[in-house]
């Protein structure tokens, strides 16, 4: 015991400057990383500075339809005074879009670029702050919809913060730009992800007839009847455009596709004035995975009476009908609501059964899980909603299974 003391007594001065040199070494180590990481983050936004740059080369590679530019750094667009929106913007989606982490900035704001002063919130909605500090919003109706998403820029903070400048919205239907719109624009990103190739994008509103003004906007935005999105592949020299009425429905997005011809004949100029290849043909296969078109209809002679295959209850639209066919895919838009798609999936859809967010509570079971791949009848009024036969129901009691294929 005394020769353990001895030796602990000698020890602990070696432990206590041994235990200092440590934390010094620890101290050295930290600023290093610190040192580092200030590095890292310095070659990132050059790095990011770079290709926003090499955006802007590429995209002259192609031409612009026209001469009127505003360049912001990962888009550029031509602006229409007179209707207070871009006549078209141009940008590119990036494979980095895979792993970008900046999201939604929604920072709105006026585009200093335009030099007879861009749209600004007021032309879309007014906002009233009690004395409590409640923001209460008197809305026009109208989203304010970007034509060239944010989401593509989700690699770059400069950019992605650019595309909330209102040279870069248009007035949309709240369902159509949340929705229908929103889903063309992801297929495009998901094409450039599982492609590794880049797109150069066009997006231009339409105006068709006598120009509907939004009424209480300060500066009387034109209200678009449509919207054209082009993409261009050029690696593997590819190119398709999209025309859309600007409607709460809308059809499958192949039904939608036009060649990029048919689309300038539509805007009434050359969209990519140096591009003369692949823009009078599509080939929706390299575009679209055709392969899962889902089942054929359950033969309407082995239905019970007054029950109808999804081809048939297709025809009844306005008649209470009840509906029989297979759930081969479930949906949560982005507004919470469940869509069920009989025999054919999202996009092929033809026929569909919609539940709405208020109304899941209603039912015992999760009806997007429990009935996905069993045959199903349904029972209720059948009407048109995004150009597909559709039930609306609000409970379980309007639904039973029948026997599995």
């Amino acid at each position: 015991m005394i020769r353990f003391r001895l030796f602990f007594i000698l020890l602990f001065p070696v432990i206590s400057m041994t235990s200092q040199t440590i934390e010094q070494e620890l101290s050295d180590i930290e600023k290093s990383i610190q040192k580092v990481d200030r590095e890292r983050l310095d070659l990132q936004n050059q790095r990011e500075i770079l290709k926003l740059q090499k955006i802007q080369l590429d995209m002259d590679r192609l031409g612009f339809p026209s001469d009127d530019l505003i360049q912001h750094s990962g888009m550029t667009l031509s602006y229409n005074e007179e209707r207070e929106q871009a006549n078209w913007v141009m940008h590119m989606i990036l494979p980095d879009v895979e792993f970008g982490s900046v999201y939604r900035t929604n920072d709105f704001r006026e585009d200093p670029l335009v030099i007879t002063g861009s749209a600004v919130q007021q032309d879309y909605f007014l906002t009233d702050t009690s004395s409590t500090g409640k923001v209460s919003y008197d809305g026009y109706g109208y989203d304010r919809g970007h034509l060239a998403p944010s989401a593509d820029f989700r690699w770059s903070r400069v950019a992605l913060s650019e595309s909330y400048f209102y040279s870069n919205m248009s007035p949309q239907i709240p369902d159509f730009n949340r929705e229908t719109w929103a889903a063309l624009e992801d297929h495009l990103r998901k094409y450039v992800i599982e492609n590794s190739s880049p797109l150069y994008i066009i997006t231009a509103p339409i105006f068709k007839g006598v120009e509907q003004k939004l009424e209480r906007s300060i500066n009387q935005l034109s209200i678009p009847t449509g919207f054209i999105k082009i993409a261009i592949d050029p690696m593997n020299q590819q190119g398709i455009a999209f025309f859309y009425e600007h409607q709460e429905a809308s059809m499958s997005m192949e039904s939608k596709a036009i060649t990029i011809d048919e689309a300038e004949q539509i805007l009434g100029y050359d969209v990519f004035p140096l591009l003369n290849k692949f823009e009078d043909s599509i080939t929706l296969d390299h575009w679209f995975d055709l392969s899962n078109q889902g089942l054929e209809p359950l033969a309407q002679d082995k239905l019970p009476r007054s029950h109808f295959n999804t081809v048939v209850a297709g025809k009844r639209i306005n008649r209470q009908t009840i509906v029989c066919g297979n759930v081969v895919s479930s949906k949560i838009s982005r507004s919470g609501h469940l869509w069920l798609n009989l025999d054919k999936p999202f996009p092929n859809q033809e026929f569909s059964i919609f539940i709405r967010d208020k109304d899941l509570t209603n039912f015992t079971y999760e009806p997007g899980k429990y009935l996905l791949n069993k045959n199903v009848c349904f029972e209720g009024k059948v009407k048109l909603m995004n150009d597909t036969p559709t039930i609306e129901l609000a409970t379980e009691n309007r639904i039973n299974l029948l026997q599995s294929r």
